[in-house]
């Protein structure tokens, strides 16, 4: 019996979730990069790198061509940049959400919720006098 497609997505998902493998693809979705380029433009040790190039070549998300000593590596489907695009578009969406709604509430009123506060009963501490 084969997995469910949403945890296949979860899974899918779960692939992209890492800052090194989403920077590797947005590299990927320009053009074709060799591994020591990838290094240089993502400040990472080799061996990390090359860790998540395996879970991305795992996942069929890259594919390697070797030239000579260098190892380039491609998109294996152009979605992928597609997706990343989108990504970007959500994630725009919100922060401008976020930034207006910080903008509303650093133009509301200072006093407005301490004004409310006021009204309040106040607390008491401790036992009550007698």
């Amino acid at each position: 019996m084969s997995a469910p497609l949403y945890q296949l997505k979860a899974e899918f998902f779960k692939t992209l979730g890492h800052p090194v493998r989403i920077r590797v693809l947005e590299l990927l979705s320009r053009r074709e990069h060799a591994v020591s380029e990838m290094l240089s433009e993502i400040g990472v040790e080799a061996a990390h790198l090359s860790q998540q190039l395996a879970v991305l070549r795992r996942a069929n998300l890259v594919v390697p061509r070797r030239e000579g000593s260098a190892v380039y590596y491609s998109l294996t489907n152009p979605q992928t940049a597609e997706l990343l695009r989108v990504a970007r578009n959500i994630l725009s969406g919100v922060l401008t959400g976020q930034a207006e709604l910080l903008a509303d509430l650093q133009a509301a009123e200072p006093y407005a919720d301490s004004a409310r506060d006021s009204d309040a009963e106040p607390r008491r501490r401790g036992p009550t006098p007698r």
